[in-house]
C-alpha cells in the first residue's frame, strides 16, 4: 500500500483541483508554451536520433523472412 500511496495522493489532488479549481485554471500562455518547449524537445530529439532509429528499423526488417 505504501508504494501506491503517492499516486493515490497525486490523483484525490487532481481531482480536488478540478472541481474546486486553481489560481492557475486557464493558464493558457503557460501550457502553449510547455507544449511549445515540448514539441521542440521531441524536434531535437528526432533530429538526433532518427538517422540511427531507421537504421535499427531497416535491418530489424531485412532480417525477417517471408513466404
Amino acid at each position: 500500500m505504501d508504494l501506491l500511496r503517492p499516486a493515490l495522493d497525486l490523483l484525490l489532488r487532481m481531482h480536488i483541483r478540478i472541481t474546486v479549481g486553481g489560481r492557475d485554471r486557464g493558464d493558457v500562455p503557460g501550457w502553449v508554451l510547455i507544449t511549445l518547449m515540448t514539441a521542440g524537445l521531441v524536434a531535437a530529439l528526432w533530429a538526433i536520433a532518427g538517422p540511427k532509429l531507421e537504421q535499427i528499423l531497416n535491418d530489424a526488417l531485412s532480417t525477417v523472412k517471408g513466404p
